[in-house]
């Protein structure tokens, strides 16, 4: 394959930059919920509420703006929404009490649901044929990458200068995005217009559940385990605080490689063998995880083969969703991927619920193990996808 083929198209690094805008805006509120809570009087518990209600509001709302958007043109779509993010950010940046901070974060979270639902479409649109995979994995690499660079930075800003500068910097961010989009993203001409029930029925066809699953357990695995990383690190393992909050920067980091890694291995062997293997490859490396979380060198070794596995997924998902949809749902693609976007908050919302359950019965060791319990039943969707496609092949050719 020539290089020429290979080269993404800059459209593609367009979306890139508003993806790592987008996942500094999710993510720092983790590093500065003190900060907030202590400025705006409200309690840490419902500073916290921040984190989970931005979740709510992008899997609820994600699929619901796509579809109203479905019969508009791409480009100026996905520049109306990078202009809806940056108002959020600029709105909960200003906030001068918590009610108006949390309905920026909702304004931002719906923003950033429906611009990775289309952007993936699009991404997959221009890139050169069979590279689909590692052009979705080139746009999530800028969300990646703002765990690596971003957040640990826009923490260290917001809690030494004030929790609004990290949300202003997202500002800046955003319009470089929109700049970026504005330059390189191409016009792409409406899709053909689609009834609403059209669409909607994306959301009951069996395929499309059926793939949902595999994202909800394939991604939401590892985050059983890793909502309560640094008590791991600190109170087992036995590092201290410092030391834990390096290892994520790694683990971040490891998390950006799997990302383009696993978007090439999708694009090479196809992403139903991909996400087999790295599927079967992440239950057993949480599984060791769970073995050898009180020795301090094996865990740094495994956090970060278990930061590139926990995310090298997600561009087979993504790739996988589309292919489905295009395959059962062909005239909703576009919500079928927005239904997918929900489908990772989900599986978020899923590891945390059942890390929370075991830790609350004092058993934060036990964490990788509902890790590996999930890993391993996304294969059998997977499987029921393999199965329908050879009946569907063995039907068109009889």
């Amino acid at each position: 394959m020539s290089d020429v083929k290979q080269r993404l198209h800059p459209g593609v690094w367009a979306l890139a930059v508003t993806a790592f805008a987008i996942g500094v805006a999710e993510f720092i509120v983790v590093g500065v919920l003190p900060s907030i809570s202590n400025e705006l009087g409200v309690p840490l518990a419902r500073a916290g509420s921040l984190v989970g209600l931005y979740a709510l509001a992008l899997a609820v709302g994600t699929p619901l703006l796509v579809l109203a958007l479905a019969r508009f043109p791409r480009k100026p779509v996905l520049l109306g929404l990078i202009g809806v993010f940056l108002a959020g950010n600029v709105l909960s940046a200003v906030s001068a009490d918590y009610s108006s901070l949390l309905l920026g974060r909702v304004i931002t979270a719906v923003a950033h649901g429906s611009f990775f639902a289309i952007g993936a479409t699009v991404a997959a649109r221009l890139a050169p044929n069979g590279q689909a995979s590692n052009a979705i994995a080139a746009m999530f690499a800028g969300l990646t990458l703002a765990m690596v660079v971003g957040v640990p930075l826009g923490s260290f800003l917001g809690n030494g200068f004030g929790w609004r500068l990290p949300f202003f910097a997202v500002v800046g961010l955003a319009l470089l995005g929109l700049i970026a989009a504005t330059i390189w993203l191409p016009s792409m001409s409406a899709p053909e217009p689609v009834k609403p029930m059209t669409q909607l029925s994306a959301a009951v066809h069996p395929a499309i559940i059926t793939m949902m699953l595999v994202t909800v357990l394939g991604f939401g695995a590892s985050f059983a385990a890793f909502t309560f990383i640094t008590p791991i690190l600190t109170d087992i393992t036995g590092f201290s605080g410092p030391t834990a909050s390096l290892l994520l920067i790694v683990f971040g980091g490891a998390t950006l490689f799997g990302n383009l890694l696993g978007g090439r291995i999708a694009s090479r062997f196809g992403w139903r063998k991909a996400l087999r293997w790295l599927l079967v490859s992440l239950a057993v490396v949480l599984g060791i995880l769970g073995l050898v979380m009180h020795l301090q060198i094996p865990t740094i070794l495994v956090l970060f083969v278990w930061g590139g596995l926990a995310f090298g997924i997600s561009p087979a998902v993504q790739s996988g969703m589309l292919e489905t949809a295009e395959r059962y749902t062909p005239k909703a693609v576009d919500f079928a991927s927005a239904l997918n976007i929900s489908a990772f908050n989900l599986g978020i919302s899923l590891g945390e619920v059942s890390g929370s359950a075991l830790v609350a019965h004092g058993e934060m060791g036990l964490t990788p193990w509902a890790g590996v319990a999930a890993a391993l039943l996304a294969q059998l969707p997977l499987a029921c996808l393999a199965w329908r496609k050879r009946n569907s092949v063995q039907v068109t050719a009889t």
